[in-house]
């Protein structure tokens, strides 16, 4: 089968298209044949010097080909989408344990842009967020990925929403998807305009997907017992001051949202969660992934290079060669 090699680097992301053979599920995998893959930033761009070439893509959508012993519950024609190693290719395998059914209301481009990124948005929003409807939260890079999709998961979780980004036009897009106020800004400068929004009284919970160079105005505008998810560093700043008083006097919450180091069955519980909580919001249409551009499987090399322009509002998605 032909599958696409990524290496990224400081320098820039190589990607080599070669000839692997198609991969066998082992017990309790899952064998799919891809229909579309999206694009992540954290797999893709700003790699260390002399990392390795791997098979890219991270999350895919496709029709199940063969099924590996132990696995109960998918059958083979199933549709389904989930987290995967090497979604840029023909055929690629998926934990059964999270491979999540296709909504018939989804393409398969939609499918594939949802696993990792909704996935990342219920563990901040559901599972350590604590979200609830009415309460406010501040998104900043909110025309990313994940704060697309954070946004969409607040809305039908009835809480209100205030994003940053340096971009007026992007902003004005995603009021179309309920973004209640939106803060042109890229620096750590929304102070004012967030208390002024929220009655000098703070937002519950913040998504923080810039990273340090904004981090301590996330902490000055929570409110009372307030929660910080940072989830992203799209400014490449990896430090950053805390303010102690404030995170003891407001009892506030600060956690991270990576699976890196995390369990199979600790990412399969989030996936359970989701599958639960949110994936009916998808089933009824009130959550719909927001897809910027679809590119052929050819057009890998050129879907990184407009990634790297930092000009989408949502997901890039790459349909496979299958299709």
């Amino acid at each position: 089968m032909k599958a696409y090699w990524i290496t990224p680097g400081p320098g820039g992301t190589k990607v080599e298209l070669r000839e692997t053979a198609t991969p066998e599920p082992k017990a309790g995998e899952i064998l799919v044949r891809v229909r579309a893959a999206a694009l992540n930033r954290g797999e893709l761009l700003g790699g260390k010097a002399g990392a390795s070439a791997k098979p890219g893509g991270g999350d895919c959508s496709g029709d199940v080909v063969k099924v590996g012993d132990g696995v109960a519950g998918i059958s083979t024609g199933d549709r389904v989408m989930g987290r995967c190693g090497g979604g840029f290719a023909e055929y690629a395998l998926i934990d059964a344990r999270e491979a999540m059914p296709v909504p018939a209301q989804l393409s398969f481009e939609q499918a594939a842009a949802m696993p990792l990124v909704f996935l990342v948005v219920y563990d901040m929003l559901v599972a350590q967020g604590c979200l609830t409807a009415g309460q406010w939260l501040l998104v900043t890079g909110v025309s990313s990925g994940v704060g697309v999709a954070a946004l969409q998961t607040a809305k039908v979780l009835g809480a209100r929403v205030i994003g940053t980004s340096g971009s007026g036009e992007k902003l004005a897009r995603l009021q179309g998807l309920g973004l209640d106020l939106g803060i042109r800004t890229r620096t750590g400068d929304f102070y004012h305009a967030v208390m002024k929004a929220t009655e000098n009284q703070g937002v519950n919970l913040v998504v923080n997907t810039v990273g340090g160079s904004v981090f301590p105005e996330c902490i000055r505008v929570l409110a009372f017992e307030g929660r910080l998810a940072t989830v992203g560093h799209l400014d490449r700043v990896l430090t950053s001051t805390l303010d102690l008083e404030a995170l003891h006097g407001k009892r506030l919450t600060l956690f991270g949202v990576s699976n890196r180091l995390r369990s199979a069955a600790q990412r399969a519980e989030t996936v359970r969660g989701f599958v639960r909580d949110l994936l009916p919001y998808v089933e009824d249409g009130r959550l719909r992934p927001l897809v910027d551009k679809v590119y052929g499987f050819e057009d890998l090399p050129a879907a990184i290079k407009f990634m790297e322009t930092d000009a989408q509002v949502g997901k890039i998605v790459v349909r496979a060669l299958t299709t």
